[in-house]
């Protein structure tokens, strides 16, 4: 089994702040997407930069995976966990993500599922608990707080963590317990999800309906420009591709259009609806 280097994937330097990272990671993903890009081998590298990301963008798995880095191995080179390897990062719960073998050999397959080599994970007792998140925390990854029991913690989100997935706090559900946080989506004002897919209802005006229009359109990840398309009506979906919530690869977001005929205020306003009236004479089709 060869060697990763995670570094190179991401074209950054080992000691390259998160926030460099995290730029690498967006910038190579857009780039590398199999839905956008046209480059032989471009899914084949989505993976290994989503794997790279994985661990690089997690303090803990970056942490170990640097301890491996000291003693000169690098990228390429034929590679085995040294003897009593054992990493004691949290879980993350959900599919596993697809990883190689290299990544499993070194954080056990689950994401970072506590175990010793030779032996499966041992069961432990669980308190569970509900967090609930919202949505920009999703996309953004991150850190919460909650109060349990009196203390405070603080809680390393990971950015597209869905729904049913869990992250797991070792010893810290009282009595020797580990504490299973388990994954909730607060209602958003704006966005509805489904997946990693993100809808969003547009308002449109007649005009930029019938004529088409170029509109900023809200994201999770800020906003962006959308082209409407001529002679467009109520419910037609628009997608924006890799704008939904991150991921392996990452969701769409829907943009569901709602023409909305806006009040006539003043005669002027009033006038101007009855010439349309005059213009189209003929009702729409029930």
């Amino acid at each position: 089994m060869e060697f990763k280097d995670y570094y190179k994937a991401l074209g950054v330097e080992p000691g390259a702040k998160d926030a460099d990272i995290k730029s690498a990671y967006r910038r190579l993903a857009r780039k590398f997407h199999p839905d956008v890009s046209k480059e032989a081998g471009a899914e084949e590298r989505f993976k290994a930069i989503n794997e790279a990301y994985e661990v690089l963008k997690d303090p803990e798995k970056r942490t170990a995976y640097d301890q491996l880095r000291v003693g000169g191995i690098r990228g390429g080179q034929e590679f085995r966990p040294p003897p009593g390897w054992e990493y004691e990062g949290g879980e993350l719960g959900g599919d596993g993500g697809g990883f190689s073998d290299f990544f499993d050999s070194l954080f056990g397959g689950a994401r970072g599922r506590p175990g010793r080599p030779g032996a499966g994970p041992a069961p432990r007792q669980e308190r569970r608990l509900r967090l609930e998140l919202d949505l920009e925390t999703v996309y953004e990854g991150g850190r919460q707080r909650i109060e349990i029991d009196g203390r405070t913690l603080e809680v390393k989100i990971p950015a597209g963590i869905l729904p049913g997935q869990s992250i797991r706090l070792g010893g810290q559900g009282g009595q020797g317990r580990d504490l299973l946080l388990e994954i909730a989506y607060r209602p958003h004002a704006r966005f509805e999800v489904e997946g990693r897919t993100v809808t969003l209802r547009m308002p449109v005006m007649p005009w930029q309906a019938a004529l088409g229009a170029t509109l900023s359109v809200p994201t999770l990840g800020g906003p962006v420009d959308l082209k409407i398309p001529a002679e467009s009506t109520t419910g037609k979906r628009l997608r924006l591709r890799g704008r939904g919530l991150p991921g392996s690869p990452a969701g769409d977001q829907i943009v569901l259009l709602e023409v909305h005929a806006p009040p006539a205020r003043g005669e002027r306003q009033r006038e101007l609806y009855r010439e349309m009236a005059a213009a189209f004479s003929e009702p729409p089709s029930p």
